[in-house]
């Protein structure tokens, strides 16, 4: 069953993981132009565009869990996976910039230094710049396979940087970045706990 499935996922574009990743800005495009952004559609555009940022860096994460557990390989689409996390990540950031802050660099310098979770934010957005830059062959050849796995481990780092953003910019008790948060817990666990097998080898990257 389980070879069927890979089977199964072998046959599916890259190009398809890529579509299925416009969907969400497509929506928000769509909202956009529609009017379906609330009372506050700069907070909404800022919100939508990290949260998504958010899910899809989860998902680059639980490739290789779910891999280690069930036997089926993503990892052919991880790297778009990660990529996509970041061209949500990237407008999510310039919203803040330009929309919310009006590129008024001071106020933002005082505000990053001030809100804690700004200063997360930051440091998870540059974590995946790097992250971003360096997701290609080229890179991965120039830096050797040593270094380059060495860098892209920050993602552990990147993630729960991310979640305790999202954590502490909310004025509420909400539940989905506290079940988000744990969510990235459990999979960052799981790669102390879930031992790869002796028999599995890394697929060929795409």
């Amino acid at each position: 069953m389980i070879r069927g499935i890979n089977n199964a996922l072998r046959r599916i574009p890259v190009w398809a993981v890529w579509l299925a990743g416009a969907v969400p800005f497509a929506v928000l495009l769509w909202d956009i132009f529609t009017g379906g952004l609330g009372v506050d559609p700069v907070q909404e555009v800022e919100h939508r565009l990290g949260q998504t940022a958010l899910y899809f860096l989860i998902g680059g994460l639980a490739v290789t869990p779910l891999l280690r557990l069930t036997g089926v390989s993503l990892m052919r689409f991880r790297r778009a996976i990660g990529v996509i996390c970041f061209a949500y990540a990237l407008p999510h950031v310039l919203a803040w910039v330009v929309l919310d802050m009006g590129l008024l660099w001071g106020q933002m310098a005082r505000d990053i230094l001030k809100r804690p979770y700004l200063l997360f934010g930051m440091g998870s957005f540059l974590i995946l710049i790097a992250l971003a830059v360096t997701s290609n062959n080229l890179s991965l050849r120039r830096m050797g396979g040593q270094a380059w796995r060495r860098l892209h481990k920050l993602v552990y780092v990147a993630a729960p940087l991310a979640a305790m953003h999202w954590l502490w910019a909310i004025k509420v008790n909400e539940i989905a970045p506290i079940f988000w948060a744990a969510v990235i817990a459990l999979l960052l666990a799981s790669r102390l706990v879930i031992r790869r097998p002796m028999s599995w080898t890394r697929p060929a990257r795409a």
